[in-house]
C-alpha cells in the first residue's frame, strides 16, 4: 500500500483486521496465559518459536510490523494510536509473543535510542522481519536487583573487548539470536560510572547457555557463562563507561511493556495474563462457580483486570502526550505484578485440594497449584516490584532517595562476599 504514513487510524484498523482474520489462527484466551508454564517439550517449543518468526515475517510483509519504528529501518512510522488499534484487533488470534519482549522492548528500543546508524540499519529490519530474536543480558547471579552492581568484566584489547562473567534469568536464551549486555569496563570509579553496554551473538565460542529447571518443570530461564568472548568496539552501545545512561533508559523500556508503542500485544495479554477468565474456568471445573464467596473472588479478579487495563491505557496516553513523566511507567509495572500475584492466589484458593494434587485430566485446576508456587515471578521478572516502588517514591513522588554507602566509592573497593568477587 502506498503512502502508508498518511493512513488514518480507522483505515489502518480495517486493513489490520482483514489481514489478521484471513491469515492468522484463532486461539483461546488461555493460550496466552503464563508463558513459563511447563506445557511443551523442547521440540514443541522450537516449533512454536519458528511459527512466531513466520508470523512476524507475515506481518512485516503486510506492513503491520514496526508500527512506530522509522520507515528507514523497516517500520511504518505511524502513531501509538495505530499500534493500539492493531493490538485490539489481535484479540483472540495468534501473535508473535516471544518477539515482543524483550526483543522489541527493551532491546530494539535501546538500539533506537543509543545505537549507531550502522547498528540500526543492520539489526532493526532483521528484528522486525523475525530474523533476529534478542534477549537482555542484565541480571547477574550476585547482583539481585542491583543492576548497577554488574560484575561482567569487559577489558579492551585494541579494537575489541574481551568479556568474562555470567548473566542469569534470561528467558528463552537457548532459542534466541542476539543479546544486549551490560558490563563493567571500569572498576576504579563508583559503580554507576564504570558500565558499558554491548551487543553480541548468543551462539558463539566461549558463550555457554545453561538452562535452569524451575519448580514447575519449565526450563525457559537460562544462565549464560562468557569466557574470553570477543566483541568488536563497533558493537558497543553508547559511550565507554557511560552504560548507566543507557541502562536507565533500558529499564524504562523494560517497565513499559504493554504501554510501549513499539510492542504488538493483544489487549489484556500483558504481565498479569492469568485473569478473570482463567479464574472463572477454575471455579467451574471445581464445581464452585455458584458459591457466593467464590463469585466475590471472580468479581475481584474481574475488577483487577479492568483496573489494570484502564491504568495501563491512562499511563500510555500520559507518556505519549507528555503529561506524565517517563518514570510513571513504574506505576503500571507495580500494579501488574501485585495483581498477578493476587489473581493466582485466588485461583489456588478456589481450586481447593486439586491445587495441591491433580491429574492430567484436571484441566485448569491442574495449573492453579503450580501457578501459585510460581506466583512471585510476576513481581521479579522485568524488574522487581521493589524497584518499581523505589522509582515511584523517588522519581515520581519526589521523596528523598534512600541512602547508599557505596555511592562515591570506587567499585573495586566496595565490600562484597567472597563468592561474588571478581
Amino acid at each position: 500500500m502506498s503512502n502508508v504514513e498518511q493512513e488514518d487510524v480507522e483505515t489502518f484498523r480495517q486493513r489490520a483486521r482483514s489481514f489478521i482474520r484471513n491469515n492468522l489462527q484463532p486461539i483461546s484466551s488461555d493460550a496466552l496465559v503464563f508463558p513459563l508454564r511447563n506445557v511443551r517439550n523442547d521440540d514443541e517449543e522450537l516449533t512454536a518459536v519458528a511459527r512466531e518468526r513466520e508470523v512476524q515475517r507475515m506481518l512485516f510483509d503486510a506492513g503491520l510490523a514496526g508500527i512506530c519504528f522509522p520507515r528507514k529501518y523497516g517500520g511504518q512510522e505511524l502513531t501509538p494510536a495505530h499500534q493500539r488499534a492493531l493490538n485490539e484487533e489481535f484479540d483472540g488470534y495468534e501473535y508473535p509473543s516471544r518477539l515482543q519482549a524483550p526483543t522489541l522492548s527493551p532491546c530494539a528500543a535501546v538500539l533506537l535510542d543509543f545505537g549507531s546508524e550502522e547498528q540500526k540499519l543492520r539489526h532493526i529490519p532483521a528484528i522486525l522481519n523475525g530474523e533476529e530474536i534478542w534477549m537482555q543480558f542484565l541480571s547477574e547471579p550476585s547482583g539481585g536487583s542491583d543492576v548497577a552492581g554488574a560484575q561482567m568484566s569487559a577489558i579492551r584489547d585494541g579494537d575489541e573487548w574481551v568479556l568474562n562473567g555470567s548473566k542469569i534469568w534470561t528467558t528463552g536464551a537457548w532459542w534466541s539470536d542476539w543479546g544486549l549486555c551490560l558490563t563493567r569496563t571500569n572498576w576504579d570509579v563508583p559503580k554507576h560510572r564504570g558500565l558499558s553496554v554491548f551487543i553480541l551473538p548468543i551462539h558463539q565460542p566461549g558463550l555457554e547457555v545453561h538452562r535452569i529447571e524451575m519448580l514447575n518443570g519449565s526450563k525457559e530461564f537460562c544462565q549464560e557463562f562468557l569466557t574470553d568472548v570477543r566483541v568488536p568496539d563497533s558493537d558497543r552501545i553508547g559511550g565507554v563507561d557511560d552504560g548507566w545512561t543507557v541502562g536507565t533508559r533500558w529499564m524504562f523500556h523494560e517497565r513499559m511493556l504493554t504501554n510501549s508503542p513499539l510492542v504488538t500485544m493483544p489487549t489484556g495479554a500483558g504481565r498479569t495474563s492469568v485473569g478473570a477468565t482463567f479464574v472463572h474456568a477454575v471455579a467451574q471445573e471445581a464445581g464452585r462457580a455458584s458459591e457466593p464467596h467464590i463469585r466475590d473472588y471472580i468479581g475481584e479478579t474481574l475488577m483487577l483486570d479492568i483496573v489494570e487495563r484502564e491504568l495501563q491505557r491512562r499511563i500510555g496516553d500520559g507518556l505519549a502526550t507528555g503529561t506524565m513523566a517517563d518514570q510513571a511507567a513504574a506505576v503500571g509495572r507495580l500494579f501488574s505484578g501485585v495483581a498477578a500475584t493476587r489473581i493466582r492466589t485466588i485461583a489456588f484458593e478456589i481450586a481447593g485440594g486439586a491445587g495441591a494434587a491433580w491429574t492430567d485430566d484436571d484441566g485448569e485446576l491442574a495449573f492453579s497449584g503450580s501457578d501459585f508456587l510460581m506466583r512471585q515471578v510476576s513481581c521479579i521478572g522485568g524488574g522487581t516490584t521493589e524497584m518499581a516502588r523505589n522509582v515511584i517514591s523517588e522519581r515520581v513522588l519526589g521523596m528523598p532517595r534512600e541512602r547508599t554507602l557505596d555511592k562515591d566509592i570506587p567499585y573495586r573497593d566496595v565490600p562484597r562476599s567472597a563468592s561474588s568477587r571478581t
